[in-house]
């Protein structure tokens, strides 16, 4: 994996201004830190653990992130994201199966998602449109896509920032 391939031009998020820009930009701002802290690492080095038991590596993260986007394209099925990595029989299949991961191939998938995720939610025009139901039968609508997505992306890039500090002791945002 070159040095630049997880490179972005972040943009911090708009202090003001409609709701929803606020939301995209606060979605896209943790996308890219998300990336900026996989930024010059080896492929080994994005599959290294956290500490034993866990399975917890950058590129997991990655993978794990790429299958929560689905959240936006309505892909849902009984409540379920379907996998690109994991399945019933393996559950933590994102995070799991690295050691044989192809980053590059992983890293294409989860832009790939990201800009699905960009071209469905441009195509919805208002944000309490109700796209699917929650397993316990209950409305999701865009905002609370949104707002549910900055919260996943948040919690795990603290996870990617201990992460990355164990791995060459970068931090920061």
């Amino acid at each position: 994996m070159t040095d630049n391939a997880f490179a972005t031009n972040r943009q911090d998020p708009p202090h003001s201004g409609p709701e929803r820009a606020i939301l995209e930009g606060f979605l896209d701002f943790h996308r890219d830190t998300l990336l900026r802290k996989c930024e010059g690492l080896s492929d080994e080095q994005l599959k290294t653990r956290s500490c034993e038991p866990s399975t917890l590596t950058l590129l997991g993260l990655v993978r794990h992130l790429a299958e929560v986007e689905a959240w936006f394209n309505n892909d849902l099925t009984d409540g379920q994201i379907p996998g690109i990595y994991w399945s019933k029989a393996d559950p933590d299949g994102d995070f799991d199966n690295v050691a044989d991961a192809v980053v590059a191939d992983d890293l294409a998938t989860y832009r790939g998602t990201v800009e699905r995720s960009r071209a469905f939610a441009g195509g919805v025009t208002d944000l309490d449109t109700v796209l699917t139901r929650s397993s316990s039968g209950n409305d999701i609508t865009l905002r609370w896509i949104y707002v549910h997505m900055i919260e996943e992306y948040a919690r795990h890039n603290g996870h990617a920032d201990l992460l990355r500090q164990r791995i060459d002791g970068a931090t920061g945002e």
